[in-house]
């Protein structure tokens, strides 16, 4: 004899799976990211990076992630400060705008060189033990 219960189980495991992925695209935070790297004859002569929570939802699907370990709680600031080489890495592979100016006067070369990556909106995840960013495009 059969159950009657006996899609309650299938029913349970269905449930959960859209819980689970409900939750994490509800989890998921928008974040306004920029950077701008500049070089002078051969010194790090700036670095600003520039993190604020999206105020509108960001249109755009998630490219290639980057998965970062997460030890300090939801701050995104401070994860990427602990992180920052592959961050920076990550970043360069997504592509930068590259401005490079020389100059020469009196025998004497000056170049100065800026990478930027313009204002893009990431996704983030945080779970406990990590963290996916991921770029809206």
């Amino acid at each position: 004899m059969r159950s009657r219960d006996g899609n309650l189980n299938f029913l349970l495991r269905l449930c959960s799976i859209v819980t689970i992925f409900s939750s994490l695209t509800l989890i998921a935070s928008e974040h306004l990211i920029s950077y701008k790297y500049i070089v002078k004859d051969a010194i790090l002569y700036n670095e600003t990076l520039l993190i604020s929570n999206a105020m509108t939802k960001c249109s755009g699907e998630p490219q290639s992630e980057l998965i970062l370990i997460n030890t300090s709680g939801d701050d995104l600031k401070k994860l990427i400060s602990q992180n920052s080489v592959e961050f920076i890495e990550y970043i360069h592979k997504l592509g930068l705008h590259v401005e490079h100016k020389g100059t020469t006067s009196n025998l004497k070369n000056s170049f100065t060189t800026t990478l930027t990556l313009k204002t893009t909106c990431f996704k983030v995840d945080f779970n406990d033990n990590f963290a996916r960013i991921a770029p809206l495009k």
